[in-house]
């Protein structure tokens, strides 16, 4: 299991980039290690930017701002414009493949294109594209537990959405499938 990451998380708001490092944090917690949750967007609720910083630490956290990055969860082109080169040589970049338009061409780091949204759909729920994504996460960069997972989604989630969570759990899976499937080493 990575024991440390730093990693930034970014897309449109309403495509769930804040829950999904949310989520990370509070898998982390449950297993006892050092977070960071850093949220940043703008004054839109839906259709503006938005991204989060987490860092995932077996040790304190000096401070919650970073520059560079261990991996990039990236949902949408200007957050690729934005963020492909803040992840550190060697990291991950992983990218929402609808919504992006002009891929990276970094030949130093690991790379996924997942069609997260296209998979939502399929499941019959497109909210659950960033459920994917974190499961593809997972799989490359396994910092928390997907069982961390599915707990802290019952803190997470309201009551009332709580008949949701074995769909979350499905797309976590198929997420980490999907990575597992797709791997194309540095």
């Amino acid at each position: 299991m990575v024991q440390s990451q730093e990693m930034i998380i970014a897309g449109f708001g309403g495509q769930g980039v804040l829950s999904m490092g949310q989520i990370i944090a509070y898998s982390a917690m449950k297993e006892g290690k050092e977070v960071s949750w850093m949220p940043a967007y703008g004054p839109e609720m839906r259709g503006g930017t938005a991204n989060c910083i987490v860092i995932v630490s077996p040790t304190r956290v000096s401070s919650p701002i970073v520059t560079m990055f261990d991996s990039g969860v990236i949902l949408n082109q200007p957050s690729l414009d934005k963020f492909e080169a803040k992840v550190k040589p060697g990291g991950l970049l992983l990218c929402e493949r609808s919504t992006i338009i002009t891929p990276s061409i970094r030949t130093d780091i690991e790379q996924l294109m997942v069609p997260a949204t296209e998979m939502a759909v399929t499941m019959g729920k497109k909210q659950v594209a960033n459920m994917i994504l974190l499961g593809a996460f997972l799989e490359r960069r396994p910092v928390v537990s997907i069982a961390n997972v599915l707990a802290a989604l019952h803190e997470v989630l309201p009551e009332r959405h709580h008949h949701l969570i074995p769909l979350n759990e499905e797309a976590l899976h198929a997420g980490a499938q999907f990575a597992a499937e797709h791997y194309q080493a540095v």
